[in-house]
């Protein structure tokens, strides 16, 4: 069997440069389309990029706490002029004894009630009775006195008609008649006296009130105007306090007044002004205004220490905000009131101010149930993200559920 040797062809010079000139392009081609794709993602990076730097950021929300926020409320404003002071009873007196006598009975005491008219004293009457039945007799000498003249005056009528004595005698005959009945009547006056000091002998309530103090004891012996007792109407009561001279052309009768007295809690008493002093105290140039207190429940007493205030001006029921939720924009008043999840400054006009109490009276802007920011908190502007307490959110909820209160806006 013939062997025969095949030979592999030699490749040429030419079709080798040909073939490494193909794989040089297959790599290029193939390094370019890889560039591509990085260039791609590197450019679709930075247009993410970009876009999302166009995007608006998420504006941060601030929670509110209870004491950064209030709830605007409606009710009346008052401005006070706070008044301190005593309280006295309306009506007081002290009854003192009109006739000499030793007391022979007393029939009240300290802090008994009495009516008008009530006997509340006696004084022994023995020589009362006497001295009357002396000017009892002294009248029935008058009277008789004065007959007897008058019967001698008209025989000496008919003596003169008949010319038997002068006209003289007569004269002094109807003399004698007009100084007797002088004299009866001054027996007259002894004896009403008398009787009069007899019944001033059992001593009267001169009114409907309590005894406040009994200045003498059975068996003293008392002359006229010695006091006897004292006697107190709590019924009503008068307040009466010291106010600056510089007040006095705010202050005028029918104001009304609140105070509170001290063991009574958190009572409260009114009253209103019934009178001013014309003058002012020497010294303190301070004066006085009378409070008249209706005191039927007889809760107060006299000499108690009163402090309150009397109410120089009040408004009408109308929405109230506090001052440190009040501020100025451009020359305005404003206050930033939370609407739908932000602060928006609310152009207010305001009415009647309390500095004391800290609040002021809103004519227009607001209405009863709005929240107002009252905090001063930098970062919160007008425009601000802001989310209120729960209970504070609950109330808004309902308010804007309802339509609102109807109110000032």
């Amino acid at each position: 069997m013939t062997q025969q040797n095949q030979q592999q062809p030699i490749p040429s010079p030419a079709g080798a440069h040909r073939r490494g000139k193909r794989i040089l392009a297959g790599l290029f081609l193939v390094s370019l389309a890889a560039g591509g794709g990085w260039y791609w993602m590197q450019s679709s990076k930075a247009e993410a990029a970009a876009s999302e730097a166009k995007k608006p950021k998420p504006q941060p929300v601030y929670e509110l706490g209870a004491s950064d926020v209030a709830a605007i409320e409606a009710r009346e404003l008052r401005v006070v002029l706070p008044l301190s002071g005593t309280l006295t009873p309306q009506a007081q007196a002290t009854v003192k004894a009109k006739v000499a006598a030793v007391v022979d009975a007393m029939l009240v005491a300290e802090g008994m009630p009495v009516r008008k008219g009530q006997v509340v004293a006696r004084l022994d009457t023995g020589d009362l009775r006497a001295r009357l039945m002396t000017q009892q007799a002294a009248q029935d000498e008058a009277r008789a006195k004065l007959a007897l003249a008058r019967k001698t005056h008209d025989t000496n009528r008919a003596l003169l008609n008949q010319k038997y004595i002068s006209q003289t005698a007569f004269d002094a005959a109807e003399n004698s008649v007009e100084l007797a009945q002088a004299a009866l009547k001054s027996a007259d006056s002894q004896l009403d006296m008398a009787r009069r000091a007899l019944d001033d002998a059992t001593i009267r309530a001169p009114f409907d009130g309590i005894v406040s103090k009994r200045f003498v004891q059975v068996g003293e012996k008392v002359s006229p105007d010695t006091p006897v007792f004292a006697l107190v109407d709590l019924k009503e009561l008068v307040f009466e306090a010291q106010v600056p001279a510089g007040e006095i052309p705010r202050v005028h009768a029918g104001q009304e007044v609140a105070f509170g007295v001290d063991g009574f809690g958190g009572r409260s008493f009114r009253g209103s002004v019934a009178r001013i002093n014309p003058t002012a105290e020497q010294g303190s140039r301070a004066m006085t205004v009378y409070v008249a207190v209706d005191n039927k429940d007889g809760a107060l007493r006299g000499g108690m220490f009163a402090k309150g205030g009397l109410v120089l001006e009040k408004s009408a029921p109308a929405p109230l905000l506090p001052l440190n939720a009040l501020r100025q924009a451009d020359n305005a008043a404003v206050a930033y009131k939370v609407q739908q999840g932000r602060l928006v400054a609310q152009p207010l006009k305001l009415g009647l101010r309390n500095d004391d109490d800290g609040m002021v009276e809103v004519v227009e802007g607001l209405r009863e149930g709005d929240h107002v920011l009252v905090a001063r908190i930098d970062a919160l502007k007008p425009g601000s993200a802001v989310k209120l307490p729960a209970r504070a959110a609950n109330a808004s909820a309902r308010l804007e559920t309802a339509g609102g209160v109807p109110g000032k806006s």
